[in-house]
């Protein structure tokens, strides 16, 4: 992997810390690794190759040319190589060993491709021995889960949803991710899964995984303020409603928006979280925070303090309800909502 550092280096706080976030970065993938630097591509190649050794003091065989002729001629390492007349080195080793050089030494140059990354994620891990546990899958989740993070870093962007495949001997099983807003940190992909994972029970060991990840979206990188970061708070947020749904289920993290009915169990409906519903209407009077299911209770023990106020509604669904409703004082000094229909009484609702 070639990279260009010059620029990031302020960024970064300078080539060794630089250099510390890529080791970091590559053994939490489970990769070795061999860096080189140097003012040329093909002279960081060569440094790499070498553990890192001053370009001179390189051994011949990191080239990849002629390397049994040059061993030959008493030729070790590339400082004896520079140190080669050119005519005849051209000569005995060809065109490609001289512009091999002059690659390295920066004479000439040396174009390249840039790296394009996909727009869709697949990466498939291969497991050292069946997991019967789903929990276990996470330590190699966790690997590609890093690769992802770093693909979506290189495209600006994140994601709302991925999946990991896990392949049986015979079949597979698929575990959705879904999450409440666009991310690319491999650390809050990995809190969702392993909600996910705990709460899945395996039918049949698994031999590896697969992670996918598609329709990206585009999301900026995020930096401090001095009077906080609204973005950040948010996120807060996202990570508590999405460890809530991958624990307890996706039907049972949700908001509730106001409807117009005056029939209170039919004025809210469930919305997703943070969505705005254009519908939202207000109560056209006092109504409790705490809603209960309708219970009869007895014409004695509570007191009224203000109403009626009679709601009639719901003939045109077969729901209808003629009621009269009152705020009353009950016997445990509790201020409630109840309402009287066909002559009998009942509590609706709590105020405090």
């Amino acid at each position: 992997m070639l990279l260009e550092v010059q620029g990031s280096l302020r960024l970064y706080g300078g080539f060794a810390r630089l250099r510390e976030k890529l080791a970091a970065s590559l053994n939490e993938m489970g990769l070795g690794f061999s860096l080189g630097v140097a003012r040329t591509a093909r002279a960081a190649l060569w440094r790499s190759r070498g553990e890192g050794e001053r370009l001179e003091a390189l051994p011949v065989e990191v080239t990849g040319l002629d390397v049994e002729f040059l061993s030959s001629i008493g030729v070790t390492t590339v400082g004896a190589l520079l140190a080669l007349p050119r005519a005849g080195l051209a000569q005995r080793c060809g065109a490609q060993a001289i512009e091999a050089l002059d690659r390295a030494l920066g004479v000439a140059p040396e174009p390249r491709e840039f790296f394009a990354p996909p727009a869709r994620f697949n990466a498939k891990l291969e497991l050292p021995a069946e997991v019967t546990h789903a929990e276990g899958l996470y330590f190699g989740a966790r690997r590609l889960l890093v690769q992802l993070d770093g693909l979506l870093a290189a495209r600006h962007e994140g994601v709302h949803a991925f999946r990991l495949v896990l392949l049986h001997e015979s079949g597979s099983t698929c575990v959705e991710v879904n999450l409440a807003s666009a991310t690319r940190d491999a650390e809050r992909l990995g809190q969702v899964l392993r909600e996910r994972l705990s709460r899945t029970v395996l039918m049949q060991p698994v031999q590896a995984i697969v992670l996918e990840a598609g329709e990206f979206a585009s999301l900026a990188g995020s930096s401090a303020g001095m009077f906080g970061d609204p973005a950040f708070e948010s996120e807060d947020w996202a990570r508590l409603m999405e460890r809530l749904r991958a624990r307890l289920g996706h039907a049972a993290v949700y908001a509730l928006a106001a409807q117009a009915d005056h029939r209170p169990e039919h004025a809210w409906r469930r919305i997703e979280p943070g969505e705005w519903d254009p519908r939202e209407a207000a109560a056209p009077g006092p109504r409790p925070v705490w809603l209960l299911e309708a219970k009869r209770i007895g014409e004695q023990g509570f007191t009224l303090l203000a109403g009626p106020e009679r709601i009639e509604s719901g003939w045109w669904d077969g729901d209808d309800a003629r009621r009269d409703y009152f705020v009353a004082r009950l016997p445990d000094a509790s201020i409630a909502w109840v309402y009287r229909e066909d002559g009998e009484w009942y509590v609706h609702g709590l105020f405090a």
